[in-house]
C-alpha cells in the first residue's frame, strides 16, 4: 500500500536511469549553444499550467530533450518533477555553453515583494507535470485493445431488474461468465473474491493497419464501470414430486437439474447508458507513469490507424490517435514521433512525357505515445500544423 500511495504523489514519479545518465553528463558542461531555441529568454518564471514540455520548448529547439534542461540545473533542481509555479529559471551562456539554474548568473540576490496573507497549499499538487495530464486522463482508462477471442468470451450483462432497457449510475444489473447451460472448459464464474471492479465495454471495432490491411486488434468502446456485489452460481433443483412413476423415472434418469443464478453488479460510473449484452472486463491496476518525452532509441516508422472519438476525421492538438506500432515493435510510453503530411502524387508538367512524381512528405507536428498494446499504441498530438488523419505517416523526431 505504501508503494501505491507514493506513486500517487506526483513528485515521486520515477526517473529512468537513461534520463539520469543524460542529465549527469550534461550537468558537467552544459548544453551547446546550437541546441538553444532561437529566442531563448535569459530568464523565465514558471507559471501555473506550465509543463516540462512547454518549458523545454522555450529554451531548447527540441522539446522532447527535456533531460538536457534538467541536466542544466541538476545542482539546483535534483528532481524535475519538483518545479513549481513562481520559480525563476536563469539561462547563463557566459562560458560558451548553456546552463540553466534557479540562481542568478551574477550572484545577485532576488528582490521578493511580500504581503501579509495566509495560504495553505500542497506543493505536490502544484508541481508542474511533464505534459498536460488532463489531456490524456480519460484515455488512461477508456481505450482498450483486445483480441477477438478475449472480447467474445468476456462476461456480459444478461438481465436488469424489472426488465429495464437502459442502465445508468446507481442501477443494479445481472451478469454471467458461464456460457451455455453449464461451465465450459476454461470458463470460471464471477466471484467477488477474484476481483470486484470491472469496466463495461461494447462493440469491439477492428483496428486495421492502413498499410497492410492486417487486423491489429479490437478496440472496445468504453461505456462505464461496475462493481461485482454477489457471486455467480449454479443452483441444484429439487427433484420433482413423483406424481406418476413414469415421470419420476424420466427425471431420475436425467440426473440432478440445475438453474443459473447470475452475478449481481452495481453500475458505479456511466459514460453512456448501458444495456443487456454489454461486456465486462476486469479493472486493471492504475499505472502511474510520468510520461516523460524522449526520442526512440532506434528508427521506428508507421501510420495512424484511427483518430479517437466518434465521428472525428481529423485530430488537432491535444487529441488522441492510434498508431500501427506497439510494444512488439519497440514502442514505449513517452516516445515522441514526428507526424508527416500526406505525400502528393502528380505529373511533371515541365516534362513533355508527363511522368508521375511522388512528393516527399513534410513534417506536420509531433505526438507522444502514452499507452501501448502489442501491435497498437495511443499517442497525444502535442504540436500540429494541419489536422492528422488515418493513414498519415510518422517517423522518429
Amino acid at each position: 500500500m505504501a508503494t501505491v500511495a507514493q506513486a500517487q504523489t506526483f513528485p515521486n514519479l520515477p526517473i529512468t536511469q537513461q534520463q539520469r545518465d543524460i542529465a549527469n553528463q550534461v550537468a558537467q558542461a552544459g548544453v551547446p549553444l546550437s541546441e538553444l531555441a532561437p529566442n531563448a529568454p535569459s530568464q523565465y518564471t514558471v507559471k501555473r499550467g506550465d509543463t516540462l514540455w512547454a518549458i523545454s520548448g522555450i529554451f531548447l529547439q527540441r522539446p522532447w530533450r527535456w533531460p538536457e534542461l534538467w541536466g542544466m540545473n541538476l545542482q539546483d533542481i535534483r528532481n524535475p518533477h519538483l518545479i513549481f509555479p513562481g520559480q525563476i529559471l536563469y539561462l547563463d551562456t557566459s562560458s560558451g555553453r548553456a546552463i540553466l539554474s534557479t540562481r542568478r548568473p551574477d550572484g545577485g540576490l532576488e528582490t521578493v515583494k511580500v504581503s501579509p496573507r495566509v495560504r495553505a497549499e500542497s506543493l505536490s499538487d502544484s508541481a508542474i507535470p511533464p505534459i498536460s495530464l488532463q489531456a490524456i486522463e480519460s484515455f488512461l482508462t477508456e481505450p482498450l485493445v483486445v483480441d477477438e477471442a478475449t472480447f467474445s468470451k468476456a462476461p456480459r450483462i444478461v438481465a436488469t431488474p424489472e426488465s429495464r432497457v437502459l442502465l445508468s449510475r446507481g442501477d443494479r444489473a445481472y451478469a454471467r461468465a458461464l456460457y451455455g447451460s453449464g461451465q465450459p472448459e476454461g470458463a470460471t464464474p464471477l466471484r467477488v473474491a477474484d476481483g470486484s471492479q470491472f469496466r463495461v465495454f461494447r462493440n469491439a471495432v477492428p483496428l486495421k493497419d492502413p498499410e497492410t490491411g492486417e487486423i491489429l486488434g479490437y478496440e472496445a468502446q468504453y461505456v462505464g464501470k461496475a462493481e461485482l456485489v454477489r457471486d455467480e452460481s449454479l443452483r441444484e433443483l429439487a427433484a420433482p414430486a413423483a406424481a406418476n412413476t413414469s415421470f419420476f423415472s424420466r427425471a431420475v434418469s436425467r440426473g440432478p437439474q440445475t438453474e443459473i443464478v447470475p452475478a449481481t453488479i452495481d453500475i458505479t460510473q456511466a459514460k453512456e447508458e448501458m444495456r443487456v449484452g454489454d461486456r465486462l472486463l476486469p479493472e486493471p491496476p492504475r499505472d502511474f507513469s510520468n510520461y516523460v518525452p524522449s526520442a526512440p532509441g532506434s528508427e521506428i516508422t508507421g501510420a495512424v490507424v484511427k483518430v479517437y472519438g466518434n465521428a472525428v476525421t481529423f485530430a488537432a492538438q491535444n487529441q488522441v490517435v492510434a498508431i500501427n506500432r506497439g510494444s512488439s515493435h519497440g514502442v514505449e510510453r513517452g516516445h515522441v514521433f514526428a507526424l508527416q503530411r500526406e505525400t502528393a502524387r502528380l505529373a511533371d508538367r515541365t516534362d513533355n512525357s508527363r511522368p508521375m512524381m511522388r512528393l516527399p512528405g513534410e513534417r506536420n507536428g509531433l505526438m507522444m505515445v502514452f499507452r501501448t498494446f502489442d501491435k497498437v499504441s495511443y499517442a497525444l498530438v502535442l504540436e500540429i500544423g494541419d489536422g492528422v488523419k488515418v493513414g498519415d505517416r510518422f517517423t522518429n523526431p
